[in-house]
């Protein structure tokens, strides 16, 4: 029996993403995959699905909203970058993005979803701020109008949403505390900068970084969790209150890639080295503070890949009828000055 392309990317290791363009001779796929994937079909006696290949000739369109926010740009300009350069590279089966942005997490995004709505898109890659507000209308696109829903960087868990791509936020947090229970002394005083508390990326992240520190530093205290609201003024005025109240702190988390306020205030108040920061996620803006010691680690999200999965997710789903998974978690990457330039953000012009 002739087999099928979920065949021959079970045998060789690969998404179906990547057997369809290995066999269609796109790009983004090493040689050596590309021979693998191509002798594994012809021995498996593999015939193209001609639904498929009807829907890449006659280019139904397949429209896929997005609703990212567009601050803090240093994150989200890398999510809607693999969102966009993915769905780019599945043009021919007909792939369009509906681009509807809000201006910050958790602004405009009802009014967002409903417009995408009007649009008659049959999925929407979203990123929830207040999913509270959002649970009604994800609800009503899944099981009303039959929208998939993908949450990217943080997640609307109690919605029907279809699946959620992001670092695992209780993880991130996890992390962050234990490198800096390890660059800060027994008794250490610390803070938490995060976005909105009403996040769900957020709320894990702070709670992962509370629970490992109260472990891994006993003696030390988390004495405040201060919420920045996405904000370029409000971190730099509530940090610097912070350092005159508390003349000991040894370290700040910022749970988002808005840390660079909270490093100009460290800056312009003396603190410049003595307090440790660690970071969330990297790009070009923030090489400097790390250069000077601010920036002691940062844990790093794959922005760009997180938006390039949950097009490729998409594409198996309404190509192949593959199944979404519930979640799917990525693997953090703990970043320091001695492998800064390795990632993509810091080493693409």
């Amino acid at each position: 029996m002739k087999k099928g392309v979920r065949e021959i990317a079970k045998e060789a290791g690969v998404s179906l993403g990547t057997v369809d363009r290995a066999l269609h001779g796109r790009s983004d796929v090493s040689e050596k995959t590309r021979q693998r994937v191509l002798e594994i079909a012809q021995r498996l006696g593999y015939q193209p699905n001609l639904t498929a290949r009807a829907l890449a000739s006659a280019r139904s369109p397949v429209r896929i909203g997005v609703c990212i926010p567009l601050q803090i740009r240093h994150f989200y300009d890398q999510v809607r970058d693999g969102i966009l350069e993915e769905a780019r590279r599945y043009a021919h089966l007909g792939i369009e993005v509906v681009y509807e942005p809000v201006p910050a997490l958790g602004e405009g995004e009802a009014a967002a979803l409903k417009r995408m709505f009007k649009d008659r898109v049959k999925a929407i890659i979203l990123t929830p701020g207040h999913p509270a507000r959002l649970t009604p209308l994800i609800d009503e696109a899944e099981k009303q109008r039959d929208i998939r829903v993908v949450c990217v960087a943080s997640d609307d868990s109690s919605s029907a949403r279809s699946t959620a791509i992001s670092v695992e936020p209780r993880l991130n947090g996890t992390l962050a505390a234990e490198l800096m229970a390890k660059m800060t002394t027994p008794r250490a005083r610390v803070a938490v900068v995060t976005g909105m508390l009403a996040t769900e990326d957020h709320a894990g992240k702070v709670m992962g970084f509370a629970a490992e520190f109260q472990r891994a530093c006993p003696e030390g205290q988390m004495v405040a969790v201060i919420e920045d609201h996405q904000s370029e003024r409000e971190p730099y005025r509530k940090c610097v209150q912070l350092l005159k109240r508390q003349t000991g702190l040894a370290g700040i988390y910022v749970s988002t890639a808005n840390c660079l306020p909270v490093c100009r205030a460290l800056a312009d108040c003396g603190a410049e080295g003595r307090v440790k920061v660690i970071a969330t996620d990297i790009f070009p803006e923030a090489v400097p503070w790390f250069e000077r010691g601010v920036i002691a680690a940062s844990i790093y999200q794959h922005p760009y890949v997180q938006g390039q999965t949950a097009v490729r997710l998409l594409v198996d789903h309404f190509q192949q009828r593959a199944p979404l998974p519930a979640t799917q978690y990525l693997n953090p990457s703990v970043v320091l000055k001695a492998n800064l330039r390795l990632f993509r953000e810091i080493s693409v012009p």
